[in-house]
């Protein structure tokens, strides 16, 4: 009887991939998928074509970070020149009727970093150093990104359109009656539909994340990426793939099973976005019932809440430590069979009417 379960679960998601993969209903999940690596993209060609022009400028301008590092505030302006010569560039700002006070702020580069002196009435009274991107800062930026924009907006809704579609799809196309009259259990055929959306969306959201990290890692040297390849990269790579998967098939259950109940999918999509974004103010106990307490857990960087968050806010965020990775795994794996279970009892008493869809 097993076989014949896994011969029917089979013959389920090859009728059900292309649906998943090219459904028209569907196609802006890929706009979700490969939009972040395009603004990755974008932002690689923006870097290297600052930091072309900054070896312009120090070619006009030479100067030495050493000598850079010795401005010093309340150094007069007179000196500062003396020190690292003109600037490649001068603003300079007249405040009061009168014009009582002058603000100058002069710019130089020393190839890789930007240096923006500003200097009120003659004096120094403020140094401002922009450097270029680093590994560890684009990987902060990745992690943050990837926790708050891609696990939790890109794939959730990723998961939405692919999930509720499975059933809610083919009530609305006229032809899950097919499936219903067919000699299958109804357990196989939700197990058949979900292995189905899960390989679609494990496809396009790990592909997805793994033309992020291709775009973001584009501009540097190739000193560099193999230094952090050698470090921690090929391991921070696989987490996030890894992690990537495993939210696909937590939010594919839910979504599956909230397929067989609600006939707007608006309604659970809601709520449940709503449970996984307030769940840095969960009780420790209450952040257990979410898919995202165990995805951030399993990610090589926590990205921690933005720093300019309102303070109120800051005091509601209770602290919780992360599960081990062991842990986290199980309990992942527990939310999503508990939320299948509940689909299969749903299916079995699954009756379709066309006219009342």
């Amino acid at each position: 009887m097993t076989k014949l379960w896994l011969a029917q679960v089979a013959s389920v998601m090859r009728l059900e991939l292309k649906k998943s993969f090219f459904a028209r209903r569907g196609l802006w999940i890929y706009l979700l998928a490969f939009g972040p690596a395009l603004l990755y993209l974008i932002h690689a060609i923006d870097v290297t074509r600052d930091h072309e022009h900054r070896q312009a400028l120090l070619k006009s301008h030479p100067v030495e970070t050493s000598t850079l590092q010795l401005i010093e505030p309340r150094m007069p302006e007179e000196k500062v020149l003396a020190l690292v010569g003109e600037p490649y560039q001068r603003d300079t700002f007249r405040f009061g009727r009168r014009q009582l006070a002058t603000f100058t702020r002069l710019h130089y580069t020393d190839g890789d970093s930007d240096y923006s002196i500003g200097i009120v009435n003659g004096v120094v009274a403020r140094i401002d150093r922009q450097d270029r991107c680093n590994v560890e800062k684009d990987s902060a930026i990745f992690a943050t990104v990837f926790q708050f924009f891609y696990l939790r907006l890109a794939v959730f809704f990723g998961c939405v359109g692919i999930f509720m579609n499975l059933f809610r799809g083919e009530m609305l196309d006229k032809s899950l009656h097919f499936y219903l009259l067919a000699p299958m259990r109804r357990e196989v055929l939700l197990a058949g539909k979900y292995f189905a959306g899960l390989f679609a969306a494990v496809v396009i959201f790990t592909l997805g994340t793994a033309l992020q990290i291709a775009a973001l890692s584009w501009h540097f040297e190739p000193g560099q990426v193999a230094a952090y390849m050698h470090a921690t990269g090929w391991s921070d790579i696989a987490s996030y793939l890894g992690v990537t998967a495993l939210a696909c098939a937590g939010y594919g259950s839910i979504f599956l099973a909230a397929g067989l109940v609600f006939k707007n999918p608006i309604i659970p999509a809601t709520a449940v976005m709503l449970w996984e974004g307030i769940n840095l103010f969960l009780p420790a106990a209450l952040k257990k019932i979410s898919v995202i307490y165990y995805l951030q857990a399993l990610c090589p960087t926590v990205a921690a809440p933005e720093s300019d968050i309102n303070p109120l806010l800051r005091l509601l965020i209770s602290s919780a430590e992360p599960p081990a990775a062991w842990l986290a795994l199980t309990g992942l794996a527990v939310v999503t069979l508990i939320v299948l279970a509940v689909a299969g009892l749903r299916a079995r008493q699954l009756e379709i009417n066309y006219g009342t869809e």
